[in-house]
């Protein structure tokens, strides 16, 4: 291995190391909490270190909501493949992504109420963003509707999970009615 093969392997390792430390702070403590001085304690690098990986707080967030969207896209298909018929399917993704929203806090909100600096539904939108949606797609798309664009009802149906989990989690919809607003939500926006 070259010297230039094993110092580009520790800077990969020293991002990752960043990136799921501040992961690890924001689902402990709230972003709030992440700092880069903070970040340079705990990975015990310097903050000059940190820099030299990330601009600041902001690329750091757009990190993790990067990896956060592979996570999810892998939750929604694998939960998606695991059903049989296609409300079973939609029924399956519906409720993989709220799960994912609820266990992992701090990746939704990088990924959807943070600015990480990161492009949505335009043509510079990056690829882990592009295929969560797409995961999306590939099961809601199936049940859109006659003459009903299938990106425009994934986007819709994506709305109503977002506004789901959002409002779930600042305690805004009272818990036990959850299943029954999921299964409405199923029921009456997919065409099954």
């Amino acid at each position: 291995m070259s010297v230039q093969e094993r110092k580009e392997r520790e800077r990969a390792s020293r991002e990752r190391l960043i990136v799921a430390t501040a992961r690890e702070l924001a689902e402990q403590q709230g972003w709030d909490a992440v700092t880069t001085r903070r970040l340079a304690e705990r990975i015990e690098y310097s903050q000059p270190v940190l820099y030299n990986h990330f601009r600041g707080k902001r690329e750091i967030i757009g990190a993790v909501a990067l990896e956060g969207a592979t996570e999810m896209a892998a939750a929604l298909r694998a939960a998606a493949s695991e059903a049989d018929g296609r409300r079973a399917r939609v029924a399956a993704l519906a409720h993989a992504y709220l799960e994912f929203a609820e266990r992992n806090p701090a990746v939704y909100d990088a990924l959807f109420q943070l600015d990480g600096g990161l492009a949505f539904a335009q043509e510079d939108t990056p690829d882990p963003l592009k295929n969560a949606f797409a995961a999306l797609l590939e099961t809601l798309g199936e049940v859109a509707g006659e003459g009903v664009h299938p990106a425009l009802f994934t986007e819709l149906f994506w709305s109503a999970l977002h506004g789901l989990a959002t409002l779930t989690r600042a305690g805004r919809l009272l818990p036990e009615g959850a299943e029954e607003r999921l299964d409405l939500l199923v029921e009456r926006l997919a065409v099954l």
